[in-house]
């Protein structure tokens, strides 16, 4: 009691500690943990480490003209046994160097592939990339050492590790050749080019042979670097060391096309060069069948109802197309006169009912092919039927 008024002594709550700020703090920590709690979801569980692709274990190369073909399989699980959701970039590398262990010391990223791109390269489960070699990756030298090794990345932290290595001894291929070109003859599409004279690097090999491909159709002339599809679908028809050749398997009307490639050999192994010119062609047949040989006339006296007549042969001509066969007859020698037969005849037979006695008659065959084109004329024969005051010839 002071100066005569009482005053209630201070009320303490339940619900505090008896440090107050030390149980402020504590609420914090249990609102904040109570939120982190209300956000995070059960369904969707954090992924704590990135996705890491497995090694490519069968990578190899081939050495195709200037370029070099590099074919492996693409991961579809990361190491830990993972699917992939989507392709893994790519990236290449190589060095080179005089022999295997030199071009192994000098490996670099050469080329990376974008997993957004990807897809251009890649066929079934199988990429397939082409490294273009230049002039200046041989240095002066016939040929270089090449070692080649693939990564996959499917997140920017961590890569894949290294592929196996594939090395290849790469040399300069000699330019493709510029003028290829053809004639068509009845037997054969006749293809003709030059020589190629040298390689990208200035080197003069010679050359062992040339290998000579076709496709059939209006094939595409597309060279395009980097398909997983090469076109056209070339089919290798024959080999040899002259600049011609003759296809003598060929179809009139068809469409072919055709590529030469220029073959230097090392030892045992070989390398062909880049496709030429593609030629195309679709031979039309214009070429006539000859002409019949060994025609005859002979005169056939009357027999009853049938009139004396004239009936004309001549040999089958050996000739794999031909259709059928037409006759001429005139009163002049020099002259081919009129066709007899409406339709054309299919065996090389024809017999004259239309002859006057005492008349004389000069005859010709032509054989004609599957498409129209008719030969020139046979030897002219001649032959008639007597008239009744003239004895039979």
């Amino acid at each position: 009691m002071h100066n005569g008024i009482w005053m209630p002594p201070p009320r303490v709550s339940k619900n505090l500690c008896a440090n107050s700020s030390g149980s402020r703090f504590g609420l914090v920590l249990i609102s904040l943990s109570l939120l982190l709690i209300g956000c995070a979801s059960p369904s969707e569980p954090v992924e704590r480490k990135p996705p890491v692709p497995s090694a490519i274990t069968d990578l190899s190369v081939v050495q195709s003209a200037n370029e070099v073909v590099l074919t492996f399989t693409m991961p579809t699980e990361t190491v830990d046994r993972r699917p992939l959701k989507d392709s893994p970039a790519i990236e290449i590398y190589r060095g080179l160097g005089d022999g295997k262990a030199d071009s192994e010391k000098h490996l670099t990223l050469e080329a990376t592939i974008p997993s957004a791109a990807v897809d251009q390269y890649v066929a079934q489960g199988r990429a397939r990339y082409l490294d273009q070699l230049k002039p200046g990756d041989f240095g002066g030298r016939e040929a270089v050492g090449a070692t080649y090794s693939v990564r996959t990345r499917a997140s920017e932290k961590k890569d894949s590790d290294t592929s196996n290595a594939a090395y290849l001894l790469a040399r300069p291929a000699l330019d493709p050749i510029a003028d290829l070109r053809t004639q068509v003859t009845h037997p054969a599409v006749v293809l003709a080019w030059s020589a190629p004279q040298k390689t990208m690097t200035g080197s003069t090999p010679p050359v062992a042979s040339y290998r000579i491909y076709r496709a059939e159709g209006e094939t595409s002339a597309s060279t395009s670097a980097q398909k997983a599809k090469p076109t056209p679908a070339f089919v290798k028809i024959g080999e040899g060391e002259s600049t011609t050749f003759q296809d003598t398997h060929f179809e009139f009307g068809k469409s072919y096309v055709y590529s030469v490639r220029s073959v230097v050999a090392s030892g045992v192994e070989t390398l062909e060069s880049a496709d030429s010119n593609l030629a195309v062609v679709t031979p039309k047949d214009v070429f006539p069948p000859a002409a019949p040989l060994g025609i005859v006339v002979a005169m056939v006296p009357e027999q009853g109802q049938i009139a004396a007549h004239l009936e004309l042969s001549w040999a089958v001509s050996p000739e794999t197309d031909i259709a059928g066969y037409n006759v001429y007859r005139s009163e002049q020698a020099d002259t081919s006169g009129t066709r007899l037969n409406t339709d054309l005849l299919l065996t090389p037979a024809f017999r004259d009912m239309n002859v006057q006695p005492g008349h004389r008659y000069f005859y010709t065959a032509t054989a004609v092919d599957r498409s129209g084109n008719e030969s020139a004329p046979s030897e002219a024969v001649s032959g008639g039927v007597p008239a009744e005051s003239q004895p039979n010839p």
